[in-house]
This record gives structure tokens, sequence and C-alpha cells, in this order.
């Protein structure tokens, strides 16, 4: 079977000419022979060919599978990641349970960490905005609770991190821009910040985020670049570039991130993190900006496996006020790692595994050999019409993010970011033939995947096509577009949020230059369980590395 998904090789834009070609693509004439040459450029413009004859899928809503997950095989006691040790939940309890600290004395020290990552030539700028008193409110609350013995669970004083995108009480949600939500702070949580306060969670702010989600590096003209503490002249990933920062700097050991076109997994991945975007509709989207609901997923990024996969187990579930997330089996997880994945499939498109750079496929082949040490077996799979797929996700997402954005244009359009202006440019040009057809495309890809589902557990690939890419400082603070690093950077990432799978990105290992790498596996509906079991078996393979820029919340 030809392997068709496109790589593509387009010109780097500077500063100087983004911007003459975001206000030649919003002038009336030239602008759309300009857009018309963008979406040729990028082979956009194959959505015009003829659809699949199937009805239009316009939520990727999944069919129950009733093939069980192989039972599980527990080695017994919980295990210890390999390596640099991040402190986690069970760290953050331990010190309350023993009295060495408390929630007050950690909410300080997160306060005074989070303002020295910001300081210097290279600020992280992984938040948004932090409220001290708020923080400290909560945080003198969950001492009061420590003190009487009576804490709500193991969450109880811990710092999290919530994306921009999402509602938390008293913050505005500017979804990283400058203009959106100002003045108009949130009345309540969104959902998942909900159930994390209700845990008692100190919510210490909103973390930055690459503007309304339309890229995937994490630079913001706005609220200032994200970076990425292996190294602070890299990229972090996007667009839950902030709660990655946040998590691999140590500032907190969980934040929620959203994902549209792998804006989790992609920062996880180029942070050496773990991150999960559940099955469609397995976390409420109750208080998130619309800003791609059809393809949109709430979910945890972590320092570990089992903190990811307690904070998910937390966080998920029906909520009323997200007709979705009704009819879902119940959430069901281990708290072990697996002694063998004795019986778990695992398949392996092999031309579209291996289109990366030469570092990330060596240590994902060598993290699935291990994979395969512990018992799994490697099925060769076909997953065809990749590139149809990519172009769908593609007229999708921006067309429903320029859906939500139209009514901010007349008055703001200059001050969106120029990649943004540009990007949006090209999104308001799509006609609804063209989503249709992108919606009908969904429906088929949604058969193909099932297929390529057919005897097999899970899918397995790298998570980004290359390591974090150097930010480029003469770029700073507007900056460019480097449309060939996006698309390598996304390839393996849209495709699951197309069809509404579950994927996770584990850690890998580690490039040349100390880069994180990350291993994606994607799962059958509902099939988060395996998906974490097999990111528990990977971890204990992988040697994790401290990174450079180190600001712990939780001292010792």
């Amino acid at each position: 079977m030809t392997y068709d998904l496109r790589s593509g090789i387009f010109p780097r834009l500077g500063t100087g000419a983004l911007r003459v070609v975001a206000n030649l693509a919003e002038t009336p004439v030239i602008g759309a022979l300009l857009v018309e040459k963008l979406k040729s450029d990028g082979g956009l413009t194959s959505i015009r060919g003829a659809a699949p004859d199937e009805a239009p899928t316009l939520l990727p809503h999944l069919d129950a599978d009733e093939r069980p997950v192989p039972p599980l095989v527990h080695a017994g006691a919980p295990h210890e990641p390999k390596g640099f040790h991040f402190p986690g939940l069970d760290d953050y309890h331990l010190a309350f349970r023993e009295g060495r600290t408390t929630p007050v004395a950690v909410a300080e020290r997160f306060l005074a960490q989070h303002a020295a990552s910001d300081t210097g030539p290279h600020p992280l700028r992984a938040m948004i905005a932090v409220n001290r008193d708020d923080v400290m409110a909560q945080a003198r609350a969950s001492t009061e609770r420590w003190r009487a013995g009576k804490p709500l669970g193991l969450f109880d004083g811990v710092p999290v991190a919530i994306k921009d995108e999402m509602d938390v009480a008293g913050y505005p949600t500017t979804v990283g821009t400058k203009f959106i939500g100002r003045g108009d702070p949130a009345r309540e949580d969104c959902t998942a910040a909900a159930r994390l306060r209700a845990a008692g969670a100190v919510l210490v702010g909103k973390a930055n985020m690459h503007e309304i989600g339309i890229n995937v590096t994490g630079l913001n003209p706005h609220h200032g670049t994200t970076r990425n503490p292996y190294n602070d002249r890299y990229h972090t990933g996007a667009s839950s570039s902030g709660p990655a920062t946040a998590v691999a700097a140590g500032l907190v050991p969980v934040a929620i991130g959203a994902d549209g076109g792998g804006s989790i997994r992609i920062p996880a991945a180029l942070c050496g993190l773990v991150g999960i975007k559940a099955t469609f509709g397995r976390v409420s989207e109750h208080g998130a900006y619309p800003l791609c609901w059809s393809l949109a997923y709430i979910g945890p990024l972590a320092t570990s496996v089992r903190d990811c996969a307690r904070t998910y187990e937390l966080i998920a579930g029906a909520d009323p006020r997200d007709p979705n997330t009704l009819g879902h089996p119940t959430v069901a997880l281990d708290d072990a790692a697996p002694g063998s994945l004795a019986g778990v499939r695992l398949g392996v498109f092999r031309p579209w595994f291996r289109d990366a750079t030469a570092d990330v496929v060596e240590h994902c082949e060598a993290l699935l050999r291990s994979l395969v040490d512990r018992g799994a077996t490697l099925v060769d799979v076909e997953i065809p019409e990749l590139e149809s797929q990519r172009v769908a996700h593609i007229v999708t997402i921006t067309s429903e993010m320029a859906s939500q954005m139209m009514r901010f244009l007349p008055k703001h359009r200059a001050e969106f970011g120029l990649d943004v202006r540009v990007n949006l440019a090209v999104a308001r040009s799509w006609r609804a033939q063209e989503y249709v057809a992108a919606q009908r495309i969904r429906t088929h890809a949604r058969a193909l995947w099932a297929r390529a589902f057919e005897g097999i557990d899970a899918i397995i690939t790298p998570t980004t096509g290359q390591a974090a890419p150097a930010i480029n400082e003469k770029a700073l603070p507007d900056g460019e577009s480097d449309l060939t690093t996006t698309v390598r950077i996304m390839r393996f990432a849209f495709a699951s949020n197309l069809t509404g799978h579950p994927a996770i990105t584990m850690p890998a290992g580690y490039d040349r230059d100390g880069l994180p790498i990350g291993l994606q596996a994607i799962g059958r509906p509902w099939g988060e369980q395996l998906l974490f079991r097999l990111a528990a078996a990977a971890e204990q393979v992988v040697d994790r590395r401290g990174p450079q820029r180190w600001y712990p919340a939780l001292d010792g």
C-alpha cells in the first residue's frame, strides 16, 4: 500500500515577510489570490476532489468495542520511574502527611519559583496569570484541612496549572490573546478545574498557550514565548505550551491542557512528559473556550504515568452540562505497573512510523523493541489515505476556529499575532461544501481506522516527527512562519483528533542535543487503561533526565 502523507518543503518567512503576507492576505483581491496560493502549496485544495460517498460525521462519537482489554498482569508494588526523580502527587501527599511541609509553604515556594523562572534573558513564561491572594487563600484552606486531619485526598494542597483555554473562577480566559476575556473574569470553573478544586488541588493560575491554539511552537507575541526547560533556546511545543513548561520545570506536578490537533501530546513529548488525549467525550468540555468543538479534548500532562492516570481518572466522566460525556463506560484504571505485556498486540504502519528524523526513529524503535521484550507482539498494519485525513483535519479545525473568531475581526483583526492572522485568512476562505467534504472524509477515515484495529490493541507511532525546534530569537516577539517544521511536528498527531480515538505520549529518550522524544500509542475506543499500561511499561525502560531549568515547588 502506498504511504501518501505529504511532507512538503515550504519557504521560511521571517517577521518582516510574515507581516507583509498577513497584510496582503487580508486585502479583498490580492488576498484571495495569495490565500489560494498558500492552500495550493500546502496541498489543501485536494479537498475539492470527489468526497467519499459517505454521510458526514460531525462529532466523532465512537461505537463500543466488545473485544476485552488483555488481562492486566500486576508487578506488585507501584514502580518508580527510572532516572531523574520528578516530585509527584505521592511526594506532595507524603510531605503534607508527615508534616515536613504544608500547602501554604508549597504555595509560597511556587510563587517564588514562578517569579524566578521568569527572570534572566530567557524567561520560561509558563504562566499567563497568577493571582497571589487567591493561591494563598486556597493553600491556607488546604493547610487547615491537613491540620484537622481531614484532607480531601491525594490532590489536597497540590499546585495544578490550567491552560488559558479553560475557565478558572476569578481569571479571564484570554485563549492566549490580548483582548478576549479582558476585564471579564470567569464566574465558575470549567468542569475539569472544578473537579480538581473539589479534590483540594490548589489552582495556581492560567498557563500560557499558543494564541487561539492555532500553531505548534508556543510562540506568543502577547504573553511571551514559552521556553523548553530542557534547553531554553528551544520551543516547548504547543498549543498547551504553558502547561508543559510548568510541569517539566517542576513548578507543578500536573497541569491541564487541551488538544485539537496534538496540543497536549506535542508539548508533552517535546518536554519529556506523559500526556493523554482520551476518547472523544471522555472529559467534559464545559467551561472550555469553544475553539474547535468537533476536535477538542481536555486532558492532563504529568511527569509520571501514575500521576497522569490519576488526574485523568479524577477529571473524566459524565457531566450533564456536556452531552458528549454521557453514555460512556465507567472509567477503570489499574494502579500498578504491569509485569508483562503478554497478549498485547501492537500495530505499526512502518512507512508512517519511520517518517521522522533519524534520532526520533532510532529512540522510538528502541522503545518499541523493549515493549516486545516485555511480551507485546508487533503486527504490521496499513492505514491508507492519511493525506486526505490530514487535509480534512486542517479544514475542520481552521473552519471551526474561524467561525468562533469572526465576531472579533471587525474590531480586533490587527491585534492577533501575525501567524494567526494568516491562518485565519486561509480559514475564512473555506466554503461550506469543503467543510462538509472534510466531515465525509472523517466518516471514511473512521472506517479505515476500524479496519486497522482489527486484531490489535493499539497502534504505535512517534509522537512528533522531530524533537523541539530552536527558537529564532530574531523573530521575537512577533514570530515567523516555518510550515515545514509545523507539518513535521504534527505528522502523527492529527488523525486521532479526527477519528475520536484515545492517544497517549510517553517519554522515549533524548536526541543528540539532549531534547526529549516521545512515543505515541493510539488506542481503541475507551482503551485508556491499556494506553496507561503501555506507558507504565515504557517508564520502566527509559532513563529520565532532569531539565536544565528546574524550579520545583516541593523543596527536597
